[in-house]
């Protein structure tokens, strides 16, 4: 372990709609909105992901959205642990948000974000 750096404090997605995103990141993941985060004088929101935090930040993507690999394993991405993987994957089925399992064999599970962020989930070892 580094002495310097001690961890992650949060990741940053750009987005298009807050508004939009929340109702995925919250509904769909189930994320809590941070309060207790500052205003930076744009729109976006603070989500707690266990300690850690994604910044949602409503500015123009200066990245293409399209032509991005089909499977969010082949692109920059945001990994996260869950429970239960089979409880993800009905929460995706039942929003109609495609997701791909790992090509790897190993029990994870890739999504994207209405954005076209990914995301990964892998399942917490008990």
């Amino acid at each position: 372990m580094s002495d310097l750096v001690l961890g992650i404090d949060h990741v940053s997605v750009l987005v298009q709609d807050t508004r939009r995103s929340l109702d995925f990141y919250r509904s769909v993941l189930g994320l809590e909105v941070d309060p207790s985060r500052p205003d930076l004088g744009y729109p976006g929101a603070w989500l707690r992901a266990g300690v850690h935090a994604i910044h949602l930040i409503q500015m123009p993507n200066p990245d293409p959205v399209t032509g991005r690999p089909a499977h969010g394993g082949h692109d920059r991405h945001i990994a996260l642990r869950v429970a239960d993987l089979n409880a993800l994957r009905f929460r995706l089925d039942v929003s109609g948000i495609p997701h791909a399992v790992s090509r790897s064999g190993r029990k994870a599970v890739f999504c994207r974000d209405p954005d076209g962020n990914a995301l990964e989930f892998t399942e917490a070892k008990v």
